[in-house]
């Protein structure tokens, strides 16, 4: 829960601090601008805030980890709720306005995720999970998230080390083997979920890991 904080309250605060002109350069998301990315997690700010709003009587079926659905193949931008996406952000032209409702409906995403019991089950996309174990697999898309932000913005600040550490020890886990601990937290996070090439050096590893 702490954890889930962190890496929004970091993330948030990095798009907070971004001159309108950087809302208009690439993302690391395939297809999407920084204004669409941002669109975007006003969009799962929502469904943090409706997930934690619909209790299950049923047991978990899913955790933090198996929350997780696991493809290989990378996202092209072209699936219809991308495009969607990226009409929507287009709708915002003020940057001022599209920062205003991802710091609106993301404090209350992050008041709400605070206030939750982690015992809570909570239903989602089909699935049953704890609050707690819902919110951990969050830890991850947030992180993913801010590298995605950054990737072309190299003066804005990172996520937290620790929400890195959490994250790839996560995605070790999805995929059932760890990477080369001489690898960076970050490296394996774009590397392992084929947001960076990998060079020659890392190649012998069997990559990329594509969440959804």
């Amino acid at each position: 829960m702490d954890l889930f904080s962190r890496s929004w309250a970091a993330l948030r605060a990095a798009v907070a601090e971004l001159p309108d002109d950087a809302f208009a350069e690439p993302s690391g998301c395939a297809g999407w601008l920084v204004r669409d990315l941002v669109c975007h997690l006003v969009i799962d700010a929502q469904d943090v805030l409706i997930t934690l709003v619909t209790p299950a009587e049923s047991e978990p079926t899913h955790d933090a980890v198996t929350y997780w659905k696991v493809s290989g193949t990378p996202p092209t931008g072209d699936d219809p709720l991308d495009a969607l996406i990226v009409r929507l952000a287009a709708a915002y032209e003020d940057p001022a306005l599209l920062k205003f409702h991802l710091d609106d409906v993301g404090s209350a995403a992050g008041r709400a995720a605070a206030l939750a019991d982690p015992a809570l089950r909570v239903s989602t996309q089909d699935m049953v999970l704890t609050a707690g174990d819902y919110l951990s697999a969050y830890v991850l898309e947030w992180t993913l998230h801010h590298l995605d932000l950054i990737e072309h913005l190299p003066g804005v600040a990172g996520p937290p080390a620790e929400c890195l550490a959490r994250s790839r020890a996560m995605l070790e886990q999805i995929a059932g083997a760890a990477f080369p601990a001489s690898w960076s937290d970050e490296d394996v996070l774009l590397v392992g979920t084929g947001r960076r090439a990998a060079t020659d050096s890392e190649s012998d590893v069997k990559i990329p890991i594509v969440l959804g």
